[in-house]
């Protein structure tokens, strides 16, 4: 069967809406012609024909990169050498960019990086990639060009690497954790044999990567539909606690991405369920992938939810609960409420989450404070906190006044 045979007639009209864009068109048009061609390559193609956005747009040229910056120029495209060292120049207009790569072979790899070679042939170029879903290419006559049985693949949704997996992760180790996350995202059924086979042979690997690229394959994957598999899958062959460095909580996972109601797919989210039972955790995690300060302060903050609401036996008045949210952050405190009911009805977990979102503001400022007599200084603290406490403690009234009254009584009973 030719590839054109294997394309629906709904993914050619698909293709052929792509490249009528204005902006696919003109670049296409720009780099074709005077000996060089190029084609649409990589996840665009994949996408388009799977009927998914094709948000990210790269391209591969029979042009050296100066070659391919010139005819951008004189086309009136902003051309940008953002890899030029790779053969990479981004090309953009009209709001639109493209990612244009000279076709190119491995000359050295050393499981992290590789040694390139420009060249001209769109086949070699296809086979040095990591899956066949992802070796796909489209000219600017429509035809989808396939040399590894990427389309039969992408049709079974089958993750599969380009010929010898084990060669191909010794490439890169970090294609472990993309076999992984490609699944989770575009797969179905079991993973493939031989690739699960060759990662779990690899896992060694992982140790060298960079922990930022860790980090950001983990946390694509986790918020992947298929994660649980995943996620299960990577445990299983033992290729989770190095990633981690710690022990998994597969079934707290499973309950909470697994579309079980109430499911939340912030990826620091994913990850605290995943691998948080404490704030050690979260350093750990911090310094172990690299994570950014907002997805750091996430995460500990759900921790130190989670050490708040243990050992109490049953989920806390809702007093209780404010008090914590007060200190935590509401959202940290519901995250820690929706884990340890992970697995269960969760019912009694919902209503205290609906409570916690029914809290009204408390509204008086230190300004509130200083009207009534106490000058600028720690005494204005004091009294803010004892009054929220009071507030809390009589169920969290809304009016203005009413809340007013808490500074007031907080203010009779500073020490003087």
């Amino acid at each position: 069967m030719t590839e054109a045979e294997q394309v629906t007639p709904a993914g050619q009209a698909r293709l052929a809406e792509f490249l009528a864009r204005p902006g696919v068109a003109q670049v296409l048009a720009l780099l074709n012609g005077a000996g060089e061609e190029a084609r649409v390559v990589g996840g665009a193609v994949r996408n388009l024909l799977l009927g998914e956005p094709a948000s990210d747009i790269d391209l591969a040229t029979t042009a050296l990169p100066t070659e391919t910056m010139r005819r951008a120029k004189a086309a009136g495209f902003k051309a940008i050498p953002t890899g030029i060292e790779h053969g990479t120049v981004t090309l953009a207009a009209d709001g639109e960019s493209f990612e244009v790569t000279t076709l190119r072979r491995d000359v050295e790899t050393d499981g992290r990086h590789a040694t390139v070679a420009f060249g001209r042939d769109f086949s070699e170029d296809a086979l040095r990639r990591d899956f066949t879903v992802n070796a796909l290419g489209l000219d600017s006559e429509g035809r989808v060009h396939d040399y590894c049985g990427g389309l039969a693949d992408l049709v079974a949704r089958r993750i599969r690497f380009i010929g010898d997996a084990a060669e191909r992760i010794r490439e890169d180790y970090l294609r472990i954790l993309r076999f992984f996350r490609f699944h989770a995202r575009y797969g179905a059924g079991s993973l493939d044999e031989a690739g699960l086979k060759a990662c779990i042979a690899g896992r060694a690997g992982l140790d060298g990567l960079s922990r930022e690229r860790v980090r950001a394959e983990l946390l694509k994957l986790l918020v992947a539909p298929g994660a649980v598999q995943a996620v299960e899958a990577m445990a299983g062959g033992g290729l989770l606690m190095p990633v981690l460095g710690g022990v998994p909580y597969l079934s707290r996972f499973a309950a909470v991405a697994g579309g079980k109601g109430g499911e939340q797919v912030y990826p620091a989210f994913r990850l605290a369920a995943l691998a948080v039972a404490a704030k050690e955790d979260a350093l750990r995690l911090r310094e172990r992938l690299r994570l950014s300060n907002e997805e750091f302060d996430r995460i500990e903050r759900i921790a130190g939810a989670l050490e708040g609401l243990s050992g109490r036996g049953e989920i806390p008045g809702v007093a209780a609960l404010r008090h914590l949210a007060h200190r935590l952050g509401a959202d940290a405190v519901a995250g820690g409420l929706v884990l340890l009911a992970a697995g269960s009805d969760g019912m009694s977990t919902q209503q205290a989450i609906a409570e916690l979102g029914r809290t009204p503001a408390f509204l008086p400022s230190g300004r509130d404070v200083m009207k009534r007599g106490i000058p600028a200084g720690p005494d204005i603290g004091r009294v803010l906190e004892s009054a929220r406490h009071g507030w809390v403690e009589a169920g969290c009234p809304a009016g203005e006044a009413e809340q007013i009254g808490f500074i007031e009584k907080a203010i009779a009973v500073l020490p003087r």
